[in-house]
């Protein structure tokens, strides 16, 4: 398909296709807020990162394959703990966690939230001091929180009744006194996909503050006395740009906060915003920097503690997929190439929704570009699809390629370092791929590929 074709196909398009999308001047330009900050074109038109050549990259640890530029990873990180010089900047584990990580972030003095036994474990054993370890979870097992407290965890993020009493009777079982936070659901609605939006009242997560339900838990734990309440916790969702919401929630958590202290005199010294900041995917996305966020949080806490004659209380934050999304891309191999005439050309890699599920469960948008090469050829809208039996298994909905993609050649998709390897699955018996640190022209396995023992492992009928 030509340009001219891709530019009619466009409007054939127009309520199925992103109504931004148009030829790119040059398909082999890489957009920079897309890539890692290591990422060139190198000799020939490759993909570099970090001085390495992804060809080089793909044939010493095969495709599919995460590639996580360290340097960029350590970057985002340290921007957001010097924006934040008198907060606590929490490490959100979900987003993408291995040992090396865990590692990575620690050495940048950021600390870790978690939200299983499982991301737990992963933390301890990778060293991680468990006083800056935050436990964060809607339906945390007696087992988790035991673990939790015998390790001494910095803080237990509790999210419902059932969780209160259990971490109570842990806690005089032990004779010890953890620190909590309790989770608020503010009721504002986020600018996010609804699956990734966790402040409206109708979902899972949190003590509703419009039914009284979390002034309730505060004043349960603080009348039982056992464990210690730090401050109160909200999150509003992931993939937020605007500001607004947190501007709403603020509000809402720090006139609780006032209630609190109005009804048992007590004011509590900590208050965590959560965290949900977008990064770019797309060249539609404009992220806002650390320190720009930094400033608009400030203002907004100030604001509302001054307006409730409150204290300022310590914050913290929860970055995770702003820190490590925009670090990674994923590097798959075409294996085909199909022009369906007058609708698409389908690009199948070697990869697909096993290994980043968010396109078919969130409707995220991506871009992709081939790696391996530049190219002359003109531009053609293509959708970059998967090897699995789902129609669904779409990576990238719609970008424009070189007209002469073919079986072979590299295809690198960018921002695929939160969520994509944590959510990973062995659909169609597909092992899992690596995680590739690279950094100052080397590269390092951190996280080995699945091979179909691995499977075979875990089958014992």
């Amino acid at each position: 398909m030509r340009a001219h074709e891709a530019g009619a196909l466009h409007g054939d398009i127009g309520n199925r296709g992103p109504a931004w999308l148009r030829p790119p001047v040059d398909v082999n330009e890489l957009v920079p807020q897309l890539w890692p900050r290591n990422a060139a074109r190198g000799a020939g038109g490759a993909l570099t990162v970090a001085g390495l050549d992804v060809r080089d990259l793909a044939a010493e640890f095969g495709t599919p394959v995460y590639v996580l530029d360290e340097d960029d990873l350590r970057a985002r990180g340290r921007e957001f703990r010097d924006a934040f010089p008198d907060a606590d900047v929490y490490y959100a584990g979900k987003a993408f966690l291995c040992r090396a990580v865990v590692r990575m972030i620690a050495e940048e003095g950021l600390f870790l939230d978690v939200c299983t036994g499982g991301e737990l474990a992963t933390a301890l054993s990778a060293g991680m001091e468990p006083a800056r370890i935050g436990f964060h979870g809607n339906n945390k097992s007696v087992a988790e929180l035991t673990r939790a407290v015998d390790a001494g965890v910095g803080r237990i993020i509790v999210d419902s009744f059932a969780e209160i009493d259990r971490l109570t009777a842990i806690a005089r079982e032990r004779g010890v006194r953890p620190r909590v936070l309790v989770r608020v659901t503010v009721g504002v609605e986020a600018h996010t996909h609804e699956f990734i939006a966790t402040a409206h009242e109708d979902q899972k997560f949190g003590f509703s503050l419009a039914g009284g339900a979390a002034a309730a838990a505060a004043f349960k734990i603080l009348d039982e006395d056992v464990l210690e309440l730090r401050g109160l916790h909200s999150h509003i969702g992931s993939q937020i740009f605007d500001a607004s919401g947190f501007e709403v929630s603020a509000r809402r958590v720090l006139a609780l906060q006032a209630q609190i202290r109005d009804a048992r005199g007590v004011e509590l010294p900590e208050l965590d915003l959560g965290g949900g900041f977008g990064i770019a995917y797309t060249t539609q996305d404009d992220p806002a920097a650390p320190h720009e966020l930094a400033k608009r949080l400030r203002k907004i806490v100030d604001g509302e503690c001054a307006a409730e004659n409150l204290a300022v209380p310590h914050l913290s934050i929860e970055p995770g997929r702003a820190i490590v999304g925009p670090a990674v891309f994923t590097l798959y191999e075409v294996g085909t190439v199909k022009d369906v005439d007058g609708i698409r050309t389908y690009v199948s890699v070697d990869g697909g929704m096993s290994d980043n599920i968010r396109t078919a469960l969130y409707d995220a948008s991506y871009s992709a570009t081939v790696a391996n090469r530049a190219s002359a050829a003109e531009p053609m809208l293509a959708r970059v699809v998967g090897k699995h039996c789902e129609s669904g298994d779409i990576v990238v909905k719609d970008e424009f390629l070189p007209a002469d993609v073919q079986p072979g050649d590299l295809v690198a998709v960018p921002g695929t370092g939160a969520y994509c390897r944590s959510m990973a699955s062995n659909y169609n018996h597909v092992p899992r791929p690596p995680v590739v640190a690279v950094r100052d022209g080397r590269a390092r396995l951190i996280v080995r590929r699945e091979t179909e023992d691995d499977l075979l492992a875990l089958d014992v009928g």
